[in-house]
């Protein structure tokens, strides 16, 4: 390999493996040792109050943590200037992975239909909008989907609930309810403005 394909390499590499980042792809790496926590074969079995309870606990911090690195990745980026491709792409991957994998763990545990209703609109909504925004970056009009501030509102409570619910504390119970069905609310109305905002490109022929 010839220097300037080497030092290209490299500084391809850097824009890659920034600070943000590695914050992003700790996120992800955070899903299978939440699963592991929520399903390691002991912990199916747990009777004691106290074992359960660490469990909860553990649960909810570690997605507590994948949360505020959610919004610190990004202030990071924007702080260093090491925004990139490849980190606008990933950050929002690692929000919904870590939100898809909390919800179907608070449906098993909780196998209601008020339980499954909000997680399969959270989830389809994720879906919806994230093929929304990929056919419109074919387009070139990708921000006319970008971001909006109800989506950041959508996501607080989101995270806020899912963090409710993983106490698994029954006082706690009705305020996570109130929380996941204000996210549902949010989420169909993040929903909407995005497909309004697309409406024009998709009623063309």
């Amino acid at each position: 390999m010839h220097n300037g394909e080497a030092l290209a390499v490299s500084m391809t590499t850097g824009r890659i493996l920034n600070i943000p980042n590695i914050l992003t792809l700790a996120r992800i790496a955070l899903i299978p040792v939440f699963l592991l926590v929520a399903y390691w074969p002991p912990a199916m079995g747990i009777h004691d109050h106290d074992a359960g309870m660490t469990r909860h606990l553990i649960l909810t911090a570690i997605f507590v943590i994948a949360a505020v690195t959610d919004w610190f990745d990004g202030y990071l980026a924007r702080t260093l200037n090491q925004t990139s491709a490849f980190g606008r792409f990933l950050d929002p991957v690692a929000d919904k992975l870590m939100v898809a994998a909390a919800l179907i763990v608070l449906v098993q545990w909780q196998p209601t239909i008020s339980m499954a209703f909000a997680a399969i609109v959270i989830i389809s909504r994720e879906i919806t909008v994230s093929a929304l925004r990929e056919w419109m970056a074919e387009l070139g009009a990708r921000t006319s989907v970008a971001v909006s501030t109800v989506g950041k509102y959508k996501t607080a409570f989101q995270m806020i609930a899912i963090s409710v619910f993983l106490l698994n504390w029954e006082p706690l119970e009705l305020l996570g309810y109130a929380l996941l069905y204000t996210a549902v609310v949010l989420t169909l109305w993040s929903m909407f403005i995005y497909l309004k905002a697309a409406w024009p490109y998709l009623k063309q022929p």
